[in-house]
């Protein structure tokens, strides 16, 4: 709001200097402390078409800012900068606003988007590192949706593929072994613990009906089996971590319904595709700067790469205007490949997006935890939320930078102490509560007529956070970076834990300013609980 205000003075002005709306592009940004509430760069931008030095145009504009009732410091600094602070009246007139408009936030919009995120050969329980993905990929949709954009979120399963069907032979294995009869486990089989509960689950259901039988109606059968089970706990694991999708979507099925010959034949009639060596290729090198890719492997299966071209095609023919997917950065070499197989396809560029996040950690008791999935080395997913609990585990997912890779703390995560970012927000919630059962106690109401009274520094770095909130989620839009709606909240939480350390808020010897105290912890509680509800992370009223 602050920045928008600034933005609309300086263009009115801008027109009285000759210069139109768009002819120039400069920038509004908070300053260090103690320099204001905004600064420009307007009058160095303006310097070469006005002929004129940075600061002589600077001291121009701050004289007629200075008879803008809403600015009640203007000032130019070093060689042409321009500093403002604005009026208690203009305060209290945003403060105002925030308070009438509890959403004020939200945007409207048509854009119809999809988020495709969480997706994984589903061959055994959730590890922590789908979870940093799950949690991003949710907080993002969450977000987006937020500003406007009608979001879908859908889940990929890859079900067409050959590790369902070493995990369905290796539960066949595990199967026999229940029953006293010695099999081996695949090469590259599973080894993980959770297919002997499965299997164990399995024998009391069917017996010994499989046992030393492994043809094609138990191929089926075990890998079905497998793959029902699998999906069963990661969506369970998924429910438990607040993440839902609108669509499930199977590899399986772009094979049954015809789309992946469909797409075949249509890159055959571009003649971008060759064989060789007995295998289908697509000319990726004739498209982008990379090397030409299998489709369709010399004993006629399909590649990933195949199906996820016909994956995206089908994605395109559901007309989203853009989908994102979030990936893992082992998956990086992947992308010039698929936007190469977009433009074969005539899909436009800016409809593929790839949002790439690093790996992730833990750490116990100062150590990190090895994880390996194949080896059934790892801690699950269902294992972290159950040692730190749904609020940290989400919190701690959203609080790294995408492109970092993060050693999620697990000692601190359960802590209760300001030092665990996620109690420290959800207290600051908990403390207004509190404020406000106090003044229902001392029976001290909410006023909106005496916001003026809230002119100290500390009152009015409050209400400029309160403002930037729409401009932090417009920033995550942008560069999908979900640390800075948690490095937001932690600084509104830092901001109003020490302005409660340091006034009275609820007084009844002075209604008004206590009224005007109470105004501001409303407004400043319903962005918290916003910002808290878009992590996916609760606001507990008491702790």
């Amino acid at each position: 709001m602050f920045k928008e205000k600034l933005e609309s003075t300086m263009k009115s002005l801008l027109k009285e200097f000759g210069v139109e709306e768009g002819e120039v592009d400069f920038k509004i940004e908070i300053p260090p402390e103690g320099y204001g509430d905004l600064s420009t760069n307007v009058a160095f931008i303006l310097s070469r078409s006005l002929k004129k030095s940075p600061r002589e145009i600077a001291v121009s504009i701050s004289e007629k800012l200075r008879k803008e009732s809403d600015y009640s410091r203007v000032e130019v600094a070093g060689p042409g900068f321009i500093n403002v602070d604005f009026s208690i009246d203009y305060l209290s007139s945003v403060l105002a606003k925030i308070l009438e408009e509890p959403g004020f936030w939200k945007k409207q919009g048509e854009a119809n988007i999809q988020f495709e995120f969480a997706s994984a050969n589903p061959t055994g329980p959730f590890t922590v590192g789908h979870g940093r993905q799950a949690v991003f990929g949710d907080v993002l949709c969450r977000v987006f949706s937020s500003r406007g954009f009608r979001v879908q979120k859908e889940m990929y399963i890859n079900d067409a593929g050959r590790q369902i069907g070493l995990l369905g032979r290796s539960l066949w294995v595990r199967y026999n072994q229940l029953l006293g009869r010695e099999e081996e486990l695949p090469e590259d089989g599973y080894q993980g613990e959770y297919l002997v509960e499965i299997a164990q689950g399995l024998a009391n259901e069917v017996g010994d009906r499989f046992k030393g039988s492994w043809n094609d109606e138990s191929e089926v059968f075990f890998k079905k089996y497998a793959l029902d089970k699998m999906l069963e706990d990661i969506l369970g694991t998924l429910k438990r971590l607040r993440v839902d999708f609108e669509n499930i979507f199977y590899e399986s099925s772009l094979i049954e319904d015809g789309t992946v010959e469909f797409v075949i034949k249509s890159l055959e009639g571009k003649e971008l595709i060759y064989e060789s060596e007995g295998a289908r290729w697509l000319k990726v090198s004739k498209l982008v700067e990379d090397d030409d890719k299998v489709l369709v492997r010399s004993n006629g299966t399909n590649t990933y790469f195949m199906t996820d071209i016909a994956y995206h095609y089908n994605k395109h023919e559901r007309k989203f205007k853009k989908v994102f997917d979030i990936w893992g950065a082992d998956h990086m070499g992947h992308i010039p490949r698929m936007k190469a197989a977009m433009k074969a396809l005539d899909i436009d560029d800016d409809f593929l997006n790839v949002i790439i996040h690093q790996y992730v950690n833990l750490k116990r008791e100062g150590e990190v935890v090895k994880m390996s999935t194949r080896r059934g080395e790892f801690t699950t997913l269902d294992e972290l939320v159950e040692a730190v609990g749904v609020d940290s585990t989400r919190y701690f997912f959203a609080m790294f930078d995408p492109d970092t890779h993060m050693l999620f703390d697990i000692d601190l995560a359960r802590q209760r102490s300001n030092d665990n970012p996620v109690f420290y927000v959800q207290y600051a919630n908990a403390r207004i509560s509190n404020v406000f059962r106090t003044a229902d106690e001392k029976n001290v109401m909410i006023s909106t007529s005496s916001l003026k009274l809230l002119n100290t520094k500390e009152d009015r770095k409050i209400i400029k956070l309160l403002t930037i909130f729409p401009e932090i989620l417009d920033s995550i839009v942008t560069d999908y970076r979900t640390n800075r709606l948690t490095s937001y909240l932690e600084d509104l939480s830092r901001a109003f834990h020490g302005y409660y350390n340091k006034n009275i808020i609820v007084d009844p010897e002075n209604p008004a300013l206590s009224g005007a105290r109470l105004a501001m912890c409303k407004a400043l509680q319903n962005v918290l609980k916003a910002g808290l509800d878009l992590l996916g992370v609760e606001a507990p009223d008491s702790m």
